[in-house]
């Protein structure tokens, strides 16, 4: 069901209202489905941790980000405002995909084209080397806050 959510096929709302039609036998969809409304992957757990312990300026989660024309770029994993950094945590069980891949790429060019700095990171680099990966993210924060900020804001999505 996540990963149905993750991939954009459906909403939590939308599983939610299909578990909804048939009470008998979901008890335990039912139960997955409050856990996965209010959740995050491990991955964003141990990125927020991570974030908040190394101090940086408060980033945006999972916010969209939009150039002048208004068009969305991206929805970075964490959007750090004040200088225009976005930072991916990018599995590759999410990636890898030959059109998942060239969805990152498409994403990774709109990046480039809107002169945003993006820090990408693997889920178990984050995990297994935390230290490296806060080396990482301090040293790209710096470089986009040595750098004019991009012309990019932050904006509602429904």
């Amino acid at each position: 069901m996540a990963a149905a959510v993750q991939r954009n096929h459906c909403t939590v709302a939308d599983l939610a209202a299909e578990a909804r039609t048939n009470r008998y036998g979901t008890k335990l969809v039912r139960s997955v489905l409050k856990d996965l409304g209010r959740a995050e992957s491990v991955a964003e757990r141990d990125a927020r941790r991570l974030s908040r312990r190394i101090r940086l300026t408060t980033p945006h989660w999972n916010t969209a980000i939009a150039g002048r024309d208004g068009l969305v770029i991206a929805r970075p994993d964490a959007w750090y405002d004040d200088v225009g950094l976005a930072w991916e945590i990018d599995s590759r069980a999410f990636h890898l995909g030959p059109r998942d891949h060239e969805r990152t790429l498409a994403r990774n060019a709109r990046y480039a084209a809107a002169g945003i700095l993006v820090l990408q990171t693997l889920p178990t680099r984050l995990r297994d080397h935390p230290e490296a990966v806060a080396r990482e993210l301090r040293a790209a924060h710096a470089a986009a806050k040595a750098r004019p900020r991009p012309p990019v804001h932050v904006v509602e999505v429904s």
